[in-house]
């Protein structure tokens, strides 16, 4: 076959492996042409099988795309400091995807680098505006150690270096996130925290 002939019966092919590996119409055709602008500047003698060579390539680049989205969203999350954390959380619009995933990435940094305690307090004081005196009540903390828990919390947050593991996202606290903030409510929110607090005090024990 002619190049314009093998362009022409793999794409349909190329198209569709790459679209279901990236889940984006855009970026699975820029990764179909890309991988045919390679393709055309090497020596075809060389390939013993066309096809099989095209569908490694675009399955190598589409799998190089996604860890390069994946470090670009890492990358930005642990860069953020704490206050644009918290204001990140703040205007999340849930009804956009893209933030959703944003939002699940970010529960996910708060498990990894803080105990539940220090994302309590963090929460509650930096997301919904509680004063020392209501975490006192509501977490039965003294308002000191409550300081020295946001305190630290903000620290660990803002070391921004640790790399975050393929943790399961915290779904339980994140539905109810979502419901204190969309019904201005966090009765729920405390009490995923408080049990929260609690299984990690019998897991000491």
């Amino acid at each position: 076959m002619t190049q314009a002939q093998t362009i022409s019966t793999y794409q349909p092919l190329l198209h569709s492996i790459a679209y279901n590996l990236v889940k984006c119409k855009a970026d699975a055709e820029d990764i179909v042409q890309e991988t045919f602008l390679r393709w055309l500047t090497i020596d075809h003698q060389k390939i013993a099988n066309t096809k099989a060579y095209l569908i490694k390539a675009v399955t190598n680049n589409c799998l190089s795309h996604l860890e390069a989205l994946k470090r670009k969203k890492e990358e930005c999350i642990e860069s953020i400091s704490s206050s644009e954390f918290v204001q990140k959380l703040k205007e999340v619009n849930f009804n956009h995807l893209d933030l959703e995933v944003d939002l699940k990435y970010a529960f996910k940094v708060m498990q990894e680098k803080l105990q539940p305690l220090e994302r309590a307090v963090f929460l509650l004081k930096e997301v919904f505006d509680f004063d020392y005196e209501a975490l006192q009540k509501t977490l039965d903390k003294k308002k000191d150690h409550c300081r020295q828990l946001l305190s630290r919390a903000r620290k660990k947050l803002e070391e921004g270096t640790s790399k975050v593991h393929d943790l399961p996202s915290p779904s339980h606290l994140l539905d109810s996130f979502k419901k204190a903030c969309t019904m201005e409510n966090a009765s729920d929110l405390v009490a995923q925290l408080k049990d929260d607090i609690a299984e990690a005090i019998r897991k000491k024990f």
